[in-house]
């Protein structure tokens, strides 16, 4: 099998996740290599994920966008393309934001409510 790598990739073997669809869909994963630019993710089962999705590496606290450049039944390889690794944030971050989300707009609909309310 050609190598085409441009940079070595250290073997791995940490948990990790990728998440898409604005970060509702979770997918748990297996870091098998890593480098720079890149790694090898492994499956337990067969995935269909989009070609680009964050990768969640809870063990070293790392998080990055990342696109896929190859996939088998059971394997992707990906390409790191967050430039600026603070652009991804982790999805425990991501749940609570949009929670808090949600309880805004509702206090501003139940506020809205009351003003329109006659006293």
């Amino acid at each position: 099998m050609l190598d085409r790598r441009r940079e070595h990739r250290g073997r791995t073997y940490l948990g990790g996740q990728v998440a898409f669809n604005n970060r509702w869909c979770t997918i748990d994963c297996l870091v098998r290599n890593v480098s720079r630019s890149g790694a090898k993710l492994e499956f337990s089962d067969p995935v269909l994920v989009p070609g680009e999705l964050d990768l969640i590496i809870p063990m070293k606290g790392d998080s990055h966008r990342v696109q896929v450049v190859w996939r088998r039944a059971k394997t992707l390889g990906v390409t790191f393309v967050d430039k600026d690794r603070d652009t991804v944030i982790p999805i425990d971050v991501a749940r609570q934001i949009r929670k808090l989300k949600e309880e805004r707009d509702m206090l501003a609909r139940r506020v809205r409510d009351l003003s329109d309310s006659p006293i």
